[in-house]
C-alpha cells in the first residue's frame, strides 16, 4: 500500500495542480470519482490487468465508460496514467487529491459514530465545537454502532476522539484490576 501511495503522489499532485489553476476542485474531485469507480469494476480490472488490450483502446474505454463526465484536460490525465500503466493507483491519487483538496479549502472530513441517532441540533453542536476546535470547515457524517452503549466517538483524518461509554468502561475495568 505504502509503495502504490509512492507511486500515486506525483500523479495527485499534478492533477491538484491542473485543477487548482483551473478553479475546478470540485469538478476534478467528482472526475477522479467517477474514475475510480469504473476501474473498481470486476470486469474493468480483468482489461486493465490483461497484457492483450493496446494502451490507446484501454484509454478509449476508460474514457468511454466515464459516460463524458471527463473534461479534456482529465481525458488526458487519464491518457498518461494508461500510458505509464498507472490506472491501477487511482484510487490513491484520489485519497491524496481529497487531501489536498480539504487542505486547501481549510475543510475537514469529520466521521461521527454514536450508539443513537444524533438529532439534527446535536449535530450542529458538535460540527460547531469541532470548527472552533480544529479552525476548520466541517464536513460531518454520522453512523451508528449500538456496541457503543453511549456516547460518540469522532474521526477526522487521523485524530480520534472517543467519548463512547463502552471505551469509559473499558478504562474504568483496567483501573480496577
Amino acid at each position: 500500500m505504502s509503495q502504490a501511495i509512492t507511486v500515486a503522489r506525483p500523479y495527485a499532485q499534478a492533477a491538484f495542480q491542473q485543477a487548482q489553476k483551473l478553479g475546478e476542485l470540485k469538478a476534478w474531485s467528482d472526475m477522479l470519482q467517477t474514475a475510480v469507480g469504473v476501474i473498481q469494476h470486476p470486469d474493468m480490472q480483468i482489461v486493465i490487468s490483461s497484457t492483450r488490450v493496446a494502451a490507446a483502446n484501454l484509454n478509449d474505454l476508460m474514457i468511454a465508460a466515464c459516460g463524458g463526465k471527463l473534461s479534456v484536460a482529465a481525458q488526458n490525465f487519464i491518457k498518461i496514467l494508461v500510458e505509464s500503466k498507472r490506472l491501477i493507483v487511482l484510487p490513491e491519487i484520489l485519497k491524496l487529491f481529497e487531501t489536498m483538496r480539504a487542505e486547501a479549502e481549510k475543510s475537514v472530513d469529520v466521521v461521527v459514530t454514536s450508539a443513537f441517532e444524533l438529532s439534527e441540533p446535536q449535530k450542529k453542536k458538535i460540527a460547531a465545537a469541532l470548527k472552533t476546535r480544529m479552525g476548520r470547515e466541517i464536513n460531518l457524517s454520522c453512523e451508528t454502532n449500538s456496541e457503543l452503549l453511549g456516547g460518540i466517538v469522532i474521526r477526522a483524518g487521523d485524530k480520534v476522539i472517543d467519548g463512547s461509554a463502552r471505551t469509559r468502561l473499558l478504562e474504568l475495568a483496567v483501573a480496577l484490576a
